[in-house]
């Protein structure tokens, strides 16, 4: 396992070379060329990553995978200071001697949601610019609106998500939100919170990125909603549903889901980014991930 000292090293000689002499990174780096832009979402990754960083981030690039989705600041066991032990420079350092960035990450802005209190939002809006990311993603609501949000909590979360939009504006990141399946429930009259969040945000500044998984799981059609709502889903998260259990998740290309319809219909969606993700993998995680990898490289992305 390398040490924390030489890892360090390593990727500062890295990146001086890159500036020093490109034949030479291209030598030290000797990955693989890349055909197409997939992405992953770490959480996929992290029991990996929380054992050993930098060996997870070399098995993504040498898969295929050229993004990558980080998340940041997660309450409870997957809880993470900066990078896995990394700081913001570092961990981009990493991405680049692999041939990766990270056009998107998700940021714990319960604190800030909750409250409005933004001290720590604004550390995390500069993390995400050092990293180079193009989107910040808030990637759940409070626990209190997850399980029993009225119509008014969305209204209120709809405007602290502009509040959001605003700051991230300054540093050139857009806002998203991640959704799951709870956004989907019917408050009446065929008014859903997620109705009220695409509708009470500013398209200019907020973006979603839709999780297919959830989405379908709670009932919903993809390419109705991009129809009701073009160019609102920027961002897909990329996973597949067990054919006979809805509520288990399966490797791209293995479940339920027609992806390929949804793919023809991105364009209208808004689509700029895709990455896979799947929360609970029961065979090797990364032969899962590369399944999931050649179903995207080969089926739906062009």
């Amino acid at each position: 396992m390398t040490n924390r000292r030489s890892f360090l090293q390593k990727i500062g000689l890295v990146t001086a070379a890159t500036y020093l002499s490109p034949s030479l990174l291209s030598s030290a780096l000797a990955s693989p060329e890349k055909n197409s832009k997939i992405g992953i979402q770490l959480f996929t990754l992290r029991e990996q990553l929380t054992a050993n960083l930098e060996e997870t981030i070399i098995k993504v690039a040498k898969i295929g995978y050229n993004q990558v989705e980080t998340y940041y600041g997660y309450p409870g066991k997957y809880e993470v200071k900066g990078f896995w032990g990394l700081e913001a420079k570092y961990f981009s350092n990493l991405l680049k001697a692999n041939k990766l960035t990270s056009p998107s990450g998700h940021y714990n802005t319960t604190e800030f949601l909750a409250t409005g209190k933004d001290t720590l939002l604004k550390t995390y809006i500069e993390t995400a610019a050092t990293v180079g990311q193009k989107y910040f993603v808030i990637p759940a609501l409070p626990t209190d609106i997850r399980t029993a949000g009225s119509l008014d909590d969305y209204k209120k979360m709809a405007a602290r998500f502009n509040e959001v939009a605003e700051l991230c504006s300054k540093s050139n990141i857009k806002l998203a939100y991640h959704n799951h399946n709870f956004e989907f429930k019917d408050q009446g009259n065929g008014v859903t919170g997620y109705d009220i969040l695409l509708k009470e945000t500013d398209p200019k500044l907020v973006s979603f990125e839709l999780d297919l998984f959830w989405a379908i799981n709670a009932g919903l059609n993809p390419l109705e909603m991009f129809k009701k709502n073009p160019g609102r889903f920027t961002m897909f998260h990329v996973k597949d549903m067990d054919k006979q259990d809805k509520s288990v998740f399966a490797e791209v290309g293995s479940g339920r889901i027609d992806f390929k319809s949804i793919f023809a219909e991105s364009k209208l969606a808004g689509l700029a980014y895709i990455f896979t993700e799947q929360d609970v993998i029961k065979k090797d995680v990364y032969q899962s991930i590369t399944e999931s990898y050649n179903y995207i490289k080969k089926n739906l992305v062009v």
